[in-house]
């Protein structure tokens, strides 16, 4: 019930604001006049309606009186303390003075007391106390609705930040994403070209069965890439899966000058990776090793975890022809998906990560990608066969 009642209540002054003004004045000066009825009047006697009479009237000159003291309290309200004290305090005196007045004059109006002028003095006392409580109350009332009017600003504020908070984030995310499709895309061309012009060749060579085989296989790989968000992370053993789909192709172009050296440890095995962060590595050294080399070679993963840190290594054997950094890292040469790797690991890990580059002596290239090592807290071991599979 009073639940309802202070809902209420507060619908009432939400609706138009100066109601709280009208409520707060109305409240006081009915206790004033409550207080006044039971502390005098039924203690001294008489209570007659001449004394009930005088009560009421002098609460509603007191009420009038209050609205001078309330204009000047708001037009002086941006000056100094120094000045707001020293004008409010001759107002309130100025202002009890009429009303001890006027509320004696009418007293003895009514009652027709012929000693009433004698009790002026104590009459001015009480007007004096009765309108500092008045402006104490006026003044705790104000500066609690300038609180909470601050208080509504700043959540105002807050929640405008938070807002646009969520909204650059979600712009940031938007772009971040698009940025890793575009990094993990960008190879697809040429491996793409790469596939189909084999499979021409095939069809040419009327190498049906083959040339049928690895449009399946291209197919599969495309849709695994196309249905796979390059910002998901995805078990190590599964992200070997998914590279069996490229080597696949790739064995059918290469055939036996194609080898694969896998040993992924058991601990490594359901690390999550990124999705398809081996394949752009892997083209690179079918692009510039294996492709190059008239006997072919070997690509080698080798997956690891120490200290907390997933360590990958890929390593190719070369083309048979030495190779500077300055070509690693150029544009013509292996940088392109090198610098691919790097960025989209950046996006995804900021600076938590490290790629390192090292040439070996037999011409050909390793690449060592250092990840926080996590786990699917849901995700169980499962039997692991990329390694058979590619051996």
């Amino acid at each position: 019930m009073e639940q309802r009642i202070s809902n209420a209540t507060k619908r009432f002054i939400e609706q138009r604001p100066n109601r709280k003004f009208w409520l707060w004045q109305t409240g006081f000066w009915l206790f004033v006049s409550m207080t006044s009825f039971f502390t005098l009047t039924l203690w001294y006697g008489p209570y007659s309606w001449p004394h009930i009479l005088h009560i009421v009237l002098q609460a509603t000159f007191g009420l009038v009186l209050s609205l001078v003291l309330y204009v000047t309290f708001m037009g002086m309200w941006d000056k100094s303390i120094l000045y707001r004290s020293l004008v409010g305090l001759a107002s309130v005196m100025l202002v009890s003075f009429v009303w001890t007045l006027s509320r004696l004059q009418i007293f003895l109006w009514l009652t027709a007391d012929p000693n009433g002028w004698e009790q002026l003095g104590g009459w001015h006392f009480a007007s004096i106390f009765i309108f500092l409580c008045w402006t104490g109350l006026f003044h705790g009332i104000r500066y609690y609705d300038l609180l909470q009017t601050e208080h509504i600003i700043m959540l105002q504020a807050e929640s405008d930040a938070r807002e646009e908070q969520i909204k650059r984030m979600k712009a940031q995310s938007v772009a971040r994403d698009a940025q890793l499709k575009m990094l993990r895309y960008q190879l697809n061309p040429h491996f793409l070209c790469n596939t189909l012009n084999a499979i021409n060749s095939l069809v040419e060579a009327r190498e049906s069965d083959k040339a049928q085989s690895m449009t399946v296989q291209l197919s599969k790989f495309l849709r695994h890439s196309l249905d796979n968000n390059p910002d998901t992370k995805i078990s190590l053993e599964n992200e070997v899966k998914a590279l069996n789909l490229y080597l696949e192709i790739e064995k059918t172009r290469f055939e036996d000058r194609l080898k694969l050296d896998f040993n992924i440890e058991t601990e490594a095995r359901l690390a999550l990776v990124p999705s398809l962060l081996l394949q752009p590595i892997i083209e690179n050294s079918m692009k510039h090793a294996i492709a190059k080399s008239e006997t072919g070679g070997t690509i080698s993963l080798h997956a690891k975890v120490f200290e907390g840190q997933l360590i990958l290594q890929l390593s190719d054997t070369g083309s048979g022809n030495k190779i500077g950094k300055s070509k690693v890292q150029s544009s013509n040469g292996r940088g392109v998906g090198l610098r691919n790797t790097d960025e989209r690991l950046k996006a995804l890990y900021q600076h938590n990560y490290h790629v390192g580059i090292n040439i070996l002596p037999s011409g050909g290239l390793k690449t060592t990608i250092t990840l926080p090592c996590e786990y699917h807290t849901d995700q169980h071991p499962v039997t692991f066969l990329a390694t058979e599979h590619l051996a």
